[in-house]
């Protein structure tokens, strides 16, 4: 419980932050509570900046709508890209992960729910610490590969189960699934992306369109 409040602490401190800076986006990288990685990150996300915030604050109402009914009854973990919530972790019912769904989904402006809880015990502090240190080589991996841009896939591990998240293409879908599955640790990748065109991630990129091809000489 102690790792859940102190995760809830820290968005909702982040959450605070983002919020005030949004007007004056390029004016508040020395915002303390932010960081400047926090800031940075933001500008180049795919989503815009409201949602970025939207999502931060999904995911702390999903979790305090969650634990204020389950408290240490289950271990679930909510995370918001594009309005669309993942949820996973453990709950010890079926009846129980499907009121979670519920919870989660009636938070205001949640678009979709993906639930991958699990219907079990809750998972053990030696095993969390394994996922987080599977996400962390995930991560790398990516950076290391170089096909995309890295903080453009998020990743969250449960059990050794990888879930990517992300506005991505479809080439880049698939290499952030290869990286993924080839990488020690992974069980499973379970793709969660919302599949855009190559001319959406431009755009999104706030990359100019690529030149068109020249014409052959004429003979």
């Amino acid at each position: 419980m102690k790792i859940r409040t102190d995760n809830l602490t820290r968005k909702m401190r982040n959450l605070a932050a983002l919020a005030l800076c949004t007007p004056v986006l390029a004016g508040c990288f020395g915002a303390a509570a932010v960081g400047v990685g926090t800031g940075a990150l933001m500008l180049t996300d795919r989503r815009n900046p409201e949602t970025y915030i939207s999502d931060e604050a999904l995911e702390i109402r999903a979790l305090n709508r969650i634990t204020e009914k389950y408290g240490d009854n289950t271990h679930v973990n909510a995370v918001s890209y594009n309005r669309m919530v993942l949820l996973t972790g453990e709950a010890p019912t079926a009846a129980i992960k499907a009121d979670v769904e519920k919870l989660a989904a009636s938070v205001p402006n949640v678009k979709a729910i993906t639930n991958e809880v699990a219907v079990a015990g809750p998972s053990t502090y030696g095993g969390r610490s394994n996922d987080s240190y599977i996400t962390s080589k995930v991560k790398a991996r990516f950076v290391d590969a170089n096909k995309f841009a890295a903080n453009h896939v998020k990743v969250i591990t449960e059990a050794g189960v990888v879930f990517l998240l992300g506005l991505v293409t479809q080439a880049e879908a698939d290499a952030a699934v290869e990286i993924a599955r080839t990488t020690g640790g992974v069980q499973k990748v379970v793709r969660v992306f919302e599949i855009i065109t190559p001319e959406q991630a431009r755009a999104a990129d706030n990359l100019p369109p690529p030149a068109p091809a020249a014409k052959p000489a004429a003979k």
